[in-house]
């Protein structure tokens, strides 16, 4: 017979979690990996204290894992773009004509503003991060500027775009899991979007500012502009990949086949345009582009991309969302909430404590989808029953579980942020001021009221007679 857990051992997954991530973070330096799935083994056993066989935490794993099937697809093929894409000159190309003609002095906020289009386009932060943020990094790092603070900006413009693009995964997710439809979402986050993205321009403009003061190399942009020319044939026509790219999302065609499209697109003009065999083209799809320009800075930062660089953040992700899995499953994240729950009297504790469980769900998976499903699904009859608008509950899930979790170091945004950009997260995420910002405002709004929302439910009571009676129906 199934028990329900109590809350010191649903506390056990997450305290093993915590405790094996910051040990490997610190002293081990061996990633996430053993750590989730050291918190797996205590949730296994959790599980099976309480009444569960082997054979159904197993289903939870795989029920957790099939969510994130999608994702894994989208990111091998983005791999294969990132190699494709360098390897036919159009990452170059951008990195070319940045260099030259973007000024110092605006940089950083640039960064912020035009990875926030392409990724509003696009409906992908990860995509953006992988193209236009790449070519970012390397400009950026050839005027002088600090790594950290040009991934920063690069993090910020993806997941603001991110977060209001329609054609975005996590934006369909979270008002689908709330209850609520797709644009009341996106015209209700505009409220926490705008004026948060707007203080982190700001922020960056200031911070770039101060940065590059008698630090911008001319010679060495002059240097990385002559590697760049002696190795790949530049010209303003490959930018119309790019171009042809944010078209086709705009016509809202399914993102995989399309991603599928332009990363092989991006292969047929390596061999038409660069010269490239179709065996060295297939071995850059696979393995990632690899670059003899004599220039280190050249090479180091266009040495990337293939169907195999993705396989540390897959395994990552397969492994966070089988944790997911098992926390939903046996109902340990909703034993943590579930006292929290009870207490909730106004919308501005219901507000708070759905942001903090939204975080407290990606600090123990790291996976976005899990940070947005599990609270979602927890809060949405609270939020009805306190007759608040759950477009509310939508925008507090994406502002932790869609934008926060880029704070987790070991959550798989940062980590794959850190794959493209080749800068650590503890280098970056100081530097993401999008992501501090976006939960502190739903928290001032959730204490004074302001952008709340009300709507009338009918009553759980209501609900439960009607369900009472459908069941009633049923069994005569």
């Amino acid at each position: 017979m199934k028990r329900q857990v109590s809350i010191g051992l649903a506390l056990l997954p997450i305290l093993a979690l915590i405790a094996a991530g910051a040990a490997s973070i610190f002293i081990w330096k061996a990633g996430m990996f053993i750590p989730l799935i050291i918190s797996i083994i205590v949730t296994v056993l959790v599980g099976v204290m309480s009444g569960y066989s082997w054979k159904e935490l197993e289903e939870m794993m795989v029920s957790g894992v099939s969510k994130a099937l999608p994702a894994i697809f989208i990111l091998l093929v983005i791999g294969m773009i990132v190699g494709t894409w360098i390897s036919s000159g159009v990452i170059p190309t951008m990195i070319y004509y940045g260099l030259s003609f973007i000024h110092p002095s605006f940089f950083v906020p640039a960064v912020a503003v035009v990875t926030g289009i392409v990724a509003i386009t696009l409906g992908s932060s990860f995509t953006s991060i992988a193209t236009i943020g790449l070519a970012f990094m390397v400009i950026g790092e050839g005027m002088g500027f600090s790594p950290g603070l040009i991934a920063g900006a690069v993090i910020s413009g993806a997941f603001f775009g991110d977060k209001l693009s329609p054609l975005s995964d996590t934006t369909n997710i979270a008002p689908a899991m709330a209850e609520t439809d797709l644009f009341s979402h996106v015209r209700h986050m505009l409220w926490d979007t705008i004026p948060a993205f707007t203080i982190a321009v700001a922020l960056y403009a200031l911070f770039g500012t101060r940065s590059v003061q008698g630090s911008v190399d001319t010679a060495n942009i002059d240097m990385i502009l002559n590697g760049i020319q002696h190795t790949f044939i530049i010209h303003p026509l490959l930018l119309l990949l790019p171009v042809l790219t944010i078209f086709l999302m705009i016509k809202k065609l399914p993102a995989l086949p399309t991603l599928l499209l332009v990363g092989i697109i991006g292969g047929v003009i390596s061999i038409v345009v660069q010269g490239d065999s179709i065996t060295s083209m297939v071995n850059t799809m696979t393995n990632g582009f690899h670059a003899e320009s004599g220039v280190e800075a050249v090479d180091s930062l266009l040495n990337r991309g293939g169907l195999l660089s993705m396989l540390g953040t897959i395994g990552l992700l397969t492994i966070a969302t089988a944790l997911g899995g098992l926390l939903e499953g046996t109902q340990i994240f909703q034993a943590l909430v579930r006292p929290i729950v009870a207490r909730i009297k106004t919308p501005s504790s219901l507000i708070a404590t759905t942001i903090a469980s939204t975080f407290l769900v990606a600090f123990a998976s790291g996976a976005q989808f899990l940070a947005i499903i599990l609270p979602s699904r927890t809060f949405v009859q609270t939020y009805k029953d306190m007759n608040i608008d759950t477009k509310n509950l939508s925008r507090c899930v994406e502002a932790a579980g869609t934008v926060g979790i880029t704070l987790v170091p070991w959550g798989v945004p940062a980590v794959f942020a850190a794959s493209m950009l080749g800068v650590s997260p503890e280098q970056f995420i100081p530097y993401i001021f999008f992501a501090f910002l976006v939960p502190l405002i739903n928290i001032i709004y959730g204490i004074t009221g302001w952008t709340i929302v009300k709507k009338e439910y009918p009553t759980r009571s209501f609900q439960k007679q009607r369900n009472a009676a459908v069941g009633g129906m049923s069994h005569e």
